[in-house]
């Protein structure tokens, strides 16, 4: 078995390997080295999408790229399908290359055919649902939570499925106790999965907002934010947040005041440990800022 297949899961690729499940080797072959017969070419007209999809939205300057492929090299990999009856099929993996091919102007697709029942179907495309690589860490704990919940599977076997320790499942579905700004958060990029980790660790939602503000606010690293974490209970969330700024260098406060005297206006510089900061110009009327503009803009 190559990589790939490893990283669907034993779950799933257990039952695809399961000659048992194999309709074609079953009812067709009856050399099992003639292994080119358990592939078949369906018509795309005859199969419908997998109705436990989870995945509702499909890039499609991703789907092009993967039809122009198709277009030049054909299907490499067949999808997988169940029989419905007699002309119908229903997709278990491989919507992607479904949808592809009918881009690509195909009419037939080669498939593998195998049985499943509907909570075989949902938990499969849920595993393969998890294996994209797009996938932000609050997307791969809701699909575990749909898998714990529509499957009724324990931590464990899911575990097992998705070939993930018990203790990254848990770090992962703890997330979902988040509050829905962190959450959101995670999603948008602005805090990487250890700032979350970390957040998890702090009892008050009020300080876990807190800090996760402050992350935003100076760039505080993942290191920083685990300090915090494990201080929590010696100082207030706040005063341990604001020892993360520098005192100011005597070179910075000159260039504040230059700056000042130059605009002749109040100006404050701030910066975090990183470098990162901003210039904040205070102004007392619309000529003040057109001044600041024109100097600006020279």
């Amino acid at each position: 078995m190559n990589a790939k297949k490893r990283a669907l899961g034993r779950g799933l690729s257990a039952l695809l390997d399961n000659s048992e499940t194999d309709i074609i080797s079953n009812s067709i072959i009856t050399d099992k080295s003639d292994i080119a017969r358990a592939i078949v070419n369906i018509p795309l007209d005859e199969i419908e999408c997998n109705p436990f999809q989870p995945r509702i939205n499909f890039d499609e300057t991703a789907l092009q790229e993967l039809a122009d492929s198709i277009k030049e090299q054909g299907i490499i990999q067949p999808v997988t399908v169940r029989k419905l009856d007699s002309d119908k099929y229903q997709l278990i993996t491989g919507e992607r290359r479904h949808k592809a091919s009918k881009i690509a102007g195909l009419t037939e697709i080669p498939a593998y055919i195998r049985e499943a029942t509907d909570n075989e179907m949902r938990e499969m495309a849920l595993v393969e649902n998890i294996q994209r690589e797009d996938l932000n860490a609050i997307e791969i704990a809701m699909s575990y939570q749909q898998l714990i919940d529509e499957c009724g599977l324990t931590q464990e076997v899911l575990s097992e499925k998705v070939s993930k320790n018990r203790t990254t499942v848990t770090n992962y579905l703890r997330l979902l106790k988040l509050p829905q700004e962190i959450q959101k958060g995670i999603v948008d990029k602005k805090i990487f999965m250890g700032h979350a980790r970390a957040l998890i660790n702090i009892p008050s939602t009020e300080d876990q907002l807190s800090v996760y503000k402050k992350i935003i606010e100076k760039d505080l690293s993942v290191r920083k934010v685990e300090e915090i974490v494990r201080d929590l209970g010696k100082e207030p969330v706040n005063k341990i947040i604001d020892t993360t700024t520098e005192q100011p260098s005597e070179k910075f406060i000159l260039m504040q005041n230059s700056f000042s005297q130059k605009l002749n206006l109040k100006v404050s510089l701030k910066r975090n440990n990183n470098g990162k900061g901003s210039v904040v110009i205070n102004f007392n009327s619309d000529d003040d800022l057109e001044r600041i503009f024109s100097i600006i803009d020279k």
